[in-house]
């Protein structure tokens, strides 16, 4: 359980190109609120006015020359609006928050793919989550080809999609690197299987925190 909280649960989806997030997070969503459980949904890059600019001109295709450095920076910069101004203040109110990629996202894409140092990563994330985490990551995995395609045929790509093959393989290996690091908060869910099979197993993580939720809860009144 999150550490800088009694009440809510964070919780968060991440996955490389055309894992399905956007379509398994609609139903997750759906599946916690038909619970009784009070959820905010929000994304990364984005989740506020300041983030969703930043968003804007991160995955703007004419932005090609940004610096990896800058792009971490904004990742982060975005990730502390977000926090301070959605995130935290929705736990503290005892609400849950799904959120579409979160810090993984930063490991896998700009360590993994970008090739930046993981361990400025990692001092970046103390600086600005001060030991802040999700409650569980649900990693939506498939092969790279598979989702590549799949991305393919959803329309103009996007700054990140437009990246070669051998950057996301690289993502995904550092995903599944993470996985392996942090088994406690990680679910990985085999995203290339029919989607009623993917959302079968969502069905059994949502048991799994609505259990988690009516142990704290009677733990509390007692």
């Amino acid at each position: 359980m999150n550490t800088q909280t009694d009440i809510g649960r964070f919780i968060t989806l991440e996955g490389g190109e055309g894992a399905g997030k956007s379509t398994n997070a609609t139903y997750f969503a759906s599946q916690l609120e038909a619970a009784g459980i009070t959820l905010r949904v929000t994304r990364e890059p984005g989740g506020t006015v300041l983030g969703e600019r930043i968003r804007e001109l991160l995955l703007d295709p004419s932005h090609q020359a940004v610096h990896a450095d800058t792009e971490l920076l904004l990742m982060f910069a975005a990730r502390a609006q977000h926090l301070n101004e959605v995130i935290l203040p929705a736990l503290q109110a005892g609400e849950w928050v799904l959120c579409d990629r979160f810090t993984d996202a930063t490991y896998a894409y700009q360590g993994g793919g970008r090739g930046i140092d993981m361990q400025r990563i990692a001092e970046l994330e103390a600086w600005v989550q001060q030991g802040f985490e999700p409650d569980m990551t649900i990693l939506f995995d498939l092969p790279v080809e598979t989702g590549l395609a799949r991305a393919g045929k959803r329309g103009a790509l996007d700054r990140f999609e437009q990246e070669q093959t051998s950057f996301f393989t690289s993502v995904r290996d550092t995903y599944l690197q993470r996985a392996k690091q942090y088994p406690r908060r990680f679910r990985v869910i085999d995203a290339a299987q029919k989607l009623d099979d993917v959302q079968r197993q969502l069905d059994t993580l949502v048991e799994e925190l609505l259990a988690t939720r009516d142990k704290h809860t009677g733990e509390q009144t007692r």
